[in-house]
């Protein structure tokens, strides 16, 4: 089992029964999936673009991503039907503890005048998404393998009925959330 798993298991399900006067432990959110996408736009005049996005996203997750393609062309974008735009992966039980505590303790610490992940990012069902705008905070990426730096999207999807239970299971599972008084950019 993993360190984050016991966390939750010992530290966060006592602490959320608390602190919302749950009478069950069944009751208690939890973490369902974590879904990594990115997008790889210039797909368009670059078709190995989406190669460099799979192996950073592989590196990342430790399994293989889904190429994702574009549904209809649009002619503004230079964009055609089942061209392929991006990657995404989900991660469940094992692999997505590991994940958040990579990302916890190493990747968003290095993360340049990082002062906090914004808590605006909750969608009122609990579930809250976070952007990265380089992939390369995370050790596992070796930089000559990149053509360039990439973003990526985070969602954290969990059982919590509303954002108050959502941003409290994901601050006790070690979350930095930016304080209000903090300045964002």
């Amino acid at each position: 089992m993993n360190r984050l798993q016991e966390k939750y298991n010992k530290e966060v399900v006592p602490a959320l029964m608390k602190e919302f006067k749950y009478s069950s432990p069944m009751q208690v959110p939890k973490l369902s999936k974590i879904v990594l996408n990115a997008g790889v736009g210039e797909v368009v005049v670059n078709s190995k673009a989406i190669e460099y996005a799979v192996y950073s996203m592989t590196q990342i997750s430790g399994q293989k991503p889904m190429v994702t393609r574009s549904k209809k062309s649009i002619a503004a974008f230079k964009l055609r039907a089942n061209l392929p735009i991006g990657c995404m992966v989900t991660l469940r039980k094992e692999r997505m503890y590991d994940f958040l505590d990579r990302l916890v303790s190493v990747a968003l610490p290095r993360v340049r005048d990082f002062r906090g992940t914004p808590p605006k990012g909750f969608d009122g069902r609990g579930n809250y998404t976070l952007g990265l705008k380089e992939q390369i905070v995370f050790p596992e990426i070796e930089m000559e393998k990149l053509d360039k730096i990439r973003g990526m999207d985070i969602t954290f999807v969990t059982t919590a009925k509303n954002d108050a239970e959502g941003k409290a299971l994901l601050q006790h599972l070690g979350m930095p959330f930016r304080t209000p008084g903090s300045v964002e950019k």
